[in-house]
């Protein structure tokens, strides 16, 4: 059996999440530590005690999510699972960073700062109100990439998220966002709806935190990933810290093919997925394009009893 990791992205945020691993394992509980010394906040209070709208602020579950992907990486390391028989490792948008924290190319420290600097970057990037981004369902990429370039009409409207085989997210100016639901709707999408987000992410718009990214990515150490990472852009593996580091950069601005990540891995002769961290919305995903393949989830210390046993 080939397994792939694959770690979350924003929205899988919840207030408790990763409590019980890190009462359950020392080294689970060291993460959230060395994430809170990393940021000089106690993030995991707010993780764990806190008020999931604060939670939800992209500067705040950007790092979160990526400490509760790593808490439970180290608490299946502590049970005897390594990476040994891995064959990738994948992230959607934010999750990437925990992958490569996770393929230790970055340090838990270093994706903790970089991701508070991606989150605040991409806040920033556009005012509040201006952007808007949309989930379509129902209808195939080529005819929502069509939409969008009928909603753009001069203003950005792009596919940000290519998630499933009827499952895209459009990103953009606003208006064009919204000219773009009426315009799926039309062409017989099941649902077109505005996301609640507080900006426009994987798009044009993104551009000045794109640079703010090139600048932080460039003060940090990389190292080649113990196991290749299959990128968003490029839905394929690469290993070169440089062309990583290239390819964060472009994933701000550029969009997330998650389906075809999960189509290539597959290719390659992955026959399992495990989703490492909060929530299960990559496995949702992944049963709609991999059909014949295994998936778990890996966010509880009853999912670990489960792999365990498994």
């Amino acid at each position: 059996m080939s397994i792939a990791f694959v770690f979350p992205g924003q929205g899988a945020q919840t207030i408790g999440m990763g409590r019980a691993l890190a009462d359950a394992y020392p080294a689970a509980k060291s993460v959230f530590d060395e994430v809170d010394d990393a940021l000089g906040e106690d993030l995991s209070g707010l993780i764990w005690d806190g008020d999931i709208g604060t939670l939800t602020l992209t500067e705040n579950a950007q790092p979160a999510l990526m400490a509760t992907s790593m808490a439970a990486l180290r608490a299946l390391e502590a049970e005897g699972i390594s990476f040994d028989d891995l064959a990738f490792v994948a992230g959607h948008s934010l999750g990437e960073y925990s992958a490569l924290a996770a393929a230790g190319t970055f340090t838990i420290s270093d994706a903790a700062r970089l991701l508070r600097t991606r989150g605040l970057a991409m806040q920033r990037a556009v005012p509040v109100g201006k952007g808007a981004m949309a989930a379509v369902l129902g209808l195939d990429f080529e005819t929502v990439t069509d939409v969008a370039q009928q909603a753009a009409q001069g203003q950005v409207c792009q596919v940000a998220n290519a998630n499933d085989p009827a499952q895209n997210v459009v990103s953009g100016d606003k208006d064009a966002v919204e000219r773009a639901t009426v315009l799926a709707k039309e062409a017989g999408a099941k649902r077109a709806l505005l996301l609640p987000v507080s900006a426009p992410f994987h798009c044009a718009l993104m551009a000045p935190a794109a640079e703010k990214m090139a600048e932080a990515l460039g003060q940090v150490e990389m190292k080649a990933p113990r196991v290749p990472l299959v990128a968003n852009v490029r839905a394929e593996a690469v290993s070169d810290p440089e062309e990583i580091k290239k390819l964060l950069v472009e994933q701000v601005t550029g969009q997330v093919r998650w389906k075809s990540s999960v189509e290539w891995m597959a290719a390659q002769g992955v026959t399992s997925f495990w989703e490492i961290g909060a929530g299960k919305a990559l496995t949702g995903m992944i049963r709609r394009i991999a059909k014949e393949a295994e998936t778990r989830n890996i966010g509880t210390a009853d999912d670990i009893k489960a792999a365990l046993e498994g």
